[in-house]
């Protein structure tokens, strides 16, 4: 499995004008500085933020008491007179915390047929799989910033073709234009290893990866069972390449949830350990959700959804990859790809744990 990355900031494009509430201000101005970010760039980025409702003079205080600069500080005080005829911010609604939730663990050995069998499954999940066809559709966001605001770049439809354990991939879509782009002269941030590879290396004996319980979750309605991992950086496959030319091997991290009812592996996450220091790429991770999938009348786990981000400086990158169409391949080889909306955030959001086992609607 591998992650590419194109860097195309040669020029940094300046962000136009921002609208933000209040409460979006507060956030913003607390992860600045969780993160330390330069003072003069946060400076830089006020002056270009239009508030929706009035800055007050105390919520000033607050942030001067929080740790903000002094060029921030003028920012503020300039948003403070050009608010002044705006109104109010609501007051906030307090909601009183319900109590954690607190299920049990499973038993040791529960855990270890648990991992037993996603071994298993994973060391074998790529024979499983049909000769199919389907569309990968790409959305890709940068930030030049560092403060995750994100910028669409593009959107790519490609049909991946997976035909004896292969995987083959074919632009034809760039922004709703028809292309024909061989995938690997794709420019950009792309990734490769959602069928099979990922999983497996992950779980192979010569990853030499350690697993230990996390926490109970909820995915899609079922319960899981999560369980995080590390694999150490000399036994690691996972490539990153920047600008096709730099290459490093680093150790990972990240969680495997598991469906209790199934085990079958819903979700995988890894997120890079130990880059070298001197590698352009400072950060990098990647989140796949599997879901089922008819192929032929028969259902088969495949993926889903993945997101993959990248720093590098401070820029980052982010590509929202979804699966979707999937058909047998050889039968039905005259489909007409289009570009389908993006899934519903509930398709992959984890929700909190609840007493009972949930139950899919």
């Amino acid at each position: 499995m591998r992650l590419v990355v194109l860097f195309l900031f040669t020029a940094v494009l300046s962000i136009g004008q921002t609208r933000l509430t209040l409460a979006q201000l507060r956030s913003f101005l607390r992860s600045s500085i969780q993160l330390k970010h330069d003072d003069q760039k946060v400076a830089a980025f006020l002056k270009k933020v239009q508030l929706t409702e009035r800055l007050e003079d105390r919520e000033i205080e607050e942030f001067e008491g929080q740790g903000v600069g002094p060029g921030t500080l003028n920012a503020l005080r300039a948003l403070r007179e050009v608010s002044a005829k705006l109104p109010a911010a609501p007051p906030p609604v307090v909601v009183k915390a319900a109590a954690p939730i607190v299920i049990p663990p499973p038993s040791r050995q529960e855990q270890d047929n648990v991992l037993a069998q996603v071994r298993q499954y994973a060391l074998a999940y790529d024979q499983r799989l049909p000769d199919f066809i389907c569309a990968q559709v790409t959305r890709r966001f940068y930030d030049p910033t560092g403060m995750e605001f994100w910028r669409g770049s593009d959107t790519i439809t490609a049909k991946l073709t997976y035909f004896q354990n292969k995987e083959e991939k074919k632009v034809l879509f760039i922004n709703g234009s028809y292309q024909d782009i061989d995938y690997e002269k794709l420019g950009g941030a792309t990734s490769t290893g959602e069928f099979g590879s990922l999983l497996k290396e992950v779980f192979e004996p010569a990853s030499h990866a350690t697993f230990a319980w996390e926490r109970w979750a909820t995915l899609r309605g079922h319960r899981m069972y999560v369980f995080s991992y590390r694999v150490p950086r000399e036994f690691s496959k996972w490539k990153l390449l920047y600008e096709r030319s730099l290459e490093d091997v680093p150790g990972y991290t990240g969680l495997i949830y598991v469906d209790k009812e199934t085990s079958q592996v819903m979700r995988v996450t890894l997120e890079a350990t130990d880059i070298t220091l001197s590698f352009p790429i400072q950060a990098a991770s990647t989140k796949l959700d599997y879901d089922y999938a008819s192929i032929s009348e028969r259902q088969y786990l495949l993926p889903l959804r993945a997101e993959i981000r990248m720093r590098s400086g401070k820029n980052l990158i982010k590509n929202e990859v979804e699966f979707r169409m999937y058909r047998k391949f050889g039968t039905e080889t005259n489909i007409t790809f289009d570009t389908p909306d993006a899934l519903s955030a509930d398709q992959t959001e984890e929700k909190p744990v609840s007493p009972a086992p949930p139950t899919k609607k």
